[in-house]
């Protein structure tokens, strides 16, 4: 059966009793239908602090990790154990829906539900996230058009539109306002809608005041006299938060294994913080014992950004870190192609085990976290398979299980949840990557060469030109995002495993002045994805209402 097949057969809870789990009343939740609910997150007392385990992977391959789905079985497996958990994830993107990846919920037996409602609109909040962008850019133009009294120099509008979809045609667009005598001709770009910077506003704010706070605080360009205008400074960030106004809240759905699960916001951990909102985890931490979460593609992306951003942001840490891998990706990343994945091949998995060890060695070594390895097993894995990499990392870590969530839901992952449990009982020094007080130079350097295993990073002229103006204007505390490929450590999408003597270029840094943050732009990144030649959305029908092709 297909995911979509597998998630129907479920007869769901009413989402007030999954809600009654873990202690959420009734008027602490507004009902979307029956299955699906907003959370009044300042109803939610804050006195308890639970456990937080992240769960990240190594680099992607198209074989397939199954970070999601693995993060989905664990926290059931919790709740099988009698572990009070709650899942905290992000929401799905349009963009990946509809492109290569298709659903973006788990798979198998350890799914979040309904699933096609989460994959689709899901309570508008991706919606609310783009007008709210759009808005600020309709300002921005009509404010020039209307004559320009804040004198923004439309060269120089560094705040862009965003959808969310993927649309290659979007990157670089002409604007043109007004006629005759009055017009005025911009460049402009379109970025993903996870790609923006108010959607990781969104994610980095504690409230609606915060939220407005930091809205009026975006940077959209420069005067005549290269000095910063602000989106306050047209008086857009009112506006802007009365459209957020319900996407600010979390969202409450259950998974098969009908636990509570928050999901909300959706950062792409490749070209954004990646990370689901602070409300989020904060609300799911006060709520239950064991929190499970997960941060977007490889540990070198979605981790990083966890742990030195969001963690940073709200000063606290993960309990434990699990890192998800698959045989049949790591024989990838050993050099077999995707045809011949299903044989065994124990010399190119001795290869590709290489990947793996790099994001343990980092989130041990450069973190200091305890860390579980989680092996997602497949069908086509061979227990010779299994042991080599059993053998490989029981040196660096002595927590390493073998997982089957996809066939077996939260029973599949129970020795994973017993270890989990035994890590976080573990002592740990947890350490950010590079200081807040370190030059943003520094702090690009110091990811690129411990997380990526650069040996050298280079900055073009642009990025230079806007590191000065970075320090000029007091931004060298903010954290650093870089912004690269997922499929690599380094910024070359097709050297995979764990490359040697590469250098990370950096081509641009913006900066973000709302969500405080630089944006590094490494190799060829873009912040608008394209179609693949043959797109999901493609082969998706529907008839009488039921959706086929979403996975």
């Amino acid at each position: 059966m297909t995911d979509i097949e597998i998630a129907r057969q479920k007869k769901l809870i009413p989402i007030e009793k999954i809600g009654e789990k873990i202690g959420i009343k009734r008027d602490q939740l507004e009902l979307y239908g029956n299955y699906k609910a907003k959370i009044y997150f300042e109803r939610i007392s804050s006195k308890k602090k639970g456990k937080l385990i992240l769960v990240t992977a190594i680099n992607p391959t198209p074989a397939g990790e199954g970070k999601t789905t693995v993060s989905i079985g664990l926290a059931d497996a919790l709740n099988l154990i009698n572990k009070k958990t709650v899942l905290a994830l992000r929401e799905p993107s349009l963009g990946p829906v509809f492109g290569i990846k298709g659903g973006a919920t788990g798979g198998g037996y350890s799914q979040v539900v309904p699933m096609e409602d989460i994959n689709l609109h899901f309570n508008g909040d991706f919606h609310a996230i783009t007008s709210a962008n759009n808005l600020l850019s309709s300002l921005i133009d009509n404010h020039i058009f209307q004559g320009n009294e804040l004198r923004i120099n439309p060269e120089k509008i560094f705040f862009n539109r965003c959808l969310d979809l993927n649309d290659r045609a979007l990157r670089n667009v002409m604007m043109n306002i007004g006629k005759g005598k009055k017009e005025i001709i911009h460049n402009d770009h379109f970025n993903i809608t996870a790609a923006s910077e108010v959607m990781s506003i969104l994610c980095l704010s504690k409230d609606l005041d915060d939220l407005k706070e930091n809205l009026g605080n975006i940077t959209i360009g420069l005067n005549y006299d290269n000095e910063p205008v602000f989106a306050k400074d047209l008086r857009a960030n009112e506006a802007m938060a009365i459209l957020l106004k319900e996407a600010i809240k979390p969202n409450l759905v259950q998974t098969l294994g009908e636990t509570p699960a928050i999901i909300h916001g959706g950062p792409f951990a490749n070209i954004a913080h990646g990370c689901n909102s602070i409300i989020a985890t904060r609300t799911a931490l006060n709520l239950g014992d064991y929190v499970v979460t997960e941060a977007g593609f490889g540990a070198d992306l979605g981790a990083e950004k966890f742990l030195d951003v969001k963690c940073r942001k709200m000063q606290i840490h993960p309990d434990c870190v699990v890192v998800v891998a698959t045989i049949r990706a790591l024989k990838m990343h050993g050099g077999v192609t995707k045809e011949e994945l299903d044989k065994e091949n124990l010399e190119a998995l001795s290869i590709g085990i290489k990947n793996l060890e790099k994001h343990v060695d980092n989130i041990i070594k450069h973190f200091g976290l305890n860390c579980v390895v989680a092996i997602n097993r497949f069908t086509s894995d061979t227990d010779k398979e299994i042991e080599l990499v059993k053998s490989r990392l029981l040196p660096k870590t002595k927590y390493v299980q073998e997982v089957d969530v996809w066939g077996k839901g939260g029973s599949g992952a129970i020795r994973l949840a017993t270890d989990v449990i035994k890590a976080i009982d573990d002592k740990n020094k947890f350490t950010y990557c590079y200081d807040d007080n370190d030059d943003i130079l520094t702090k690009i350097e110091k990811v690129s060469t411990k997380i990526y295993g650069a040996t050298s990073v280079t900055f073009s002229d642009k990025a230079l030109e806007s590191y000065e103006y970075i320090k000029k204007k007091g931004y060298n505390n903010f954290p650093v995002v870089i912004a690269k490929t997922q499929y690599s450590l380094s910024d070359a999408p097709k050297k995979l495993n764990v490359p040697q003597d590469f250098t990370i270029n950096i081509r641009d840094l913006e900066v973000r002045t709302g969500a405080q943050m630089i944006v590094a732009l490494a190799g060829e990144m873009l912040l608008m994805p394209g179609l693949p030649k043959e797109p999901v959305a493609c082969k998706m029908t529907i008839e009488n209402g039921v959706i086929k092709g979403m996975f």
